[in-house]
């Protein structure tokens, strides 16, 4: 079990959990437990929890896990984990401000509705507090593109308001101090019908369910395309390789390991097939990496973010 939490005088409002499996948290299904998650009532509750927590205790923010594999192990931190008092979405003017706990998808189809244009968002898995963390992209546009600022609040506990400047936007990037909660952004959109923008994130829905296995337990994309990024964080789409096409070039569509699989019908989405560890999916993901080099001589880079210890006694 784990030991007592180091707060100095203070009673968090919100629910502190010890010992909290991570599995059920992360899209993948996998990962052992963390040793404490907290989920803040409010703003005032997470800034007071982190300035009364000893600073030599870890700190993990996570969203709704969907780009996320927790090692078997489990994490030897305090997971900060943001719910129902962090998912506003507001539109005022040409903007959107959205709590960190909003779905990307929600933004999209508030701002849509509104007659705002971030139709990108619609099709990224996840919250915004990662789509702003990761500088997400699709479709030709990042976060960086749109992204006015961001309100965190610092393994201190105090509140401060980030410019993209700050952030250091690069491609599937961010210079976010580690430790440091997203609690939300503020988004740029240009005018658009709201009929159009809905038939536009019905097409880019039509087209990701075709081509990307969206029914199984996956993390989105895999590995990062390979290829260079402007300083803005912009992939160079002209001249871009494409993670998939090496993968599968390297005869890798389908490959398994355990209950891990390299989805027959997109090769860049690792999946668990039901029965798999997060060493299984880490592990099929290192033996891509390996053999695409090989093949190519291209290597690959984890999109999806692996954290925490492996199981005891597994050797790894």
């Amino acid at each position: 079990m784990t030991h007592r939490l180091p707060l100095s005088g203070y009673t968090p409002r919100g629910a502190l959990t010890p010992d909290r499996p991570m599995a059920d948290l992360t899209w993948l299904r996998v990962g052992g437990p963390a040793d404490w998650v907290f989920q803040p009532a409010d703003t005032d509750d997470l800034c007071a929890f982190l300035a009364a927590l000893d600073p030599a205790v870890p700190v993990f923010p996570v969203g709704v896990g969907s780009n996320l594999i927790v090692r078997d192990g489990g994490i030897r931190a305090v997971v900060i984990r943001l719910g129902r008092g962090f998912n506003a979405i507001e539109v005022v003017g040409n903007r959107v401000i959205a709590g960190a706990a909003a779905l990307d998808a929600h933004v999209a189809r508030r701002a849509a509705e509104a007659g705002l244009d971030l139709t990108f968002l619609r099709t990224i898995p996840g919250s915004i507090g990662g789509a702003v963390r990761m500088n997400a992209g699709c479709y030709g546009a990042y976060v960086a593109d749109h992204l006015v600022q961001a309100e965190v609040v610092t393994r201190e506990g105090r509140r401060v308001v980030l410019t993209p400047a700050d952030l250091k936007f690069g491609y599937r990037h961010s210079d976010l101090p580690e430790g440091w909660v997203l609690i939300s952004a503020t988004f740029e959109a240009q005018a658009g019908d709201p009929a159009a923008l809905a038939a536009r994130m019905a097409d880019q829905i039509a087209r990701r369910d075709a081509s990307q296995p969206t029914k199984d337990r996956s993390a989105g994309s895999t590995f990062r395309n390979p290829s260079g990024a402007s300083s803005t964080g912009r992939a160079d789409d002209s001249h871009e390789l494409k993670a998939w096409a090496v993968i599968d070039a390297a005869g890798l569509r389908g490959a398994t390991l355990g209950g891990a699989q390299m989805s027959p019908k997109h090769p860049n989405f690792l999946i668990n097939t039901g029965t798999a560890t997060a060493a299984d999916l880490e592990a099929l993901g290192e033996s891509v990496r390996k053999k695409v080099l090989q093949h190519s001589g291209i290597s690959l880079e984890w999109e999806i973010m692996r954290v925490g210890e492996p199981a005891a006694g597994t050797g790894e």
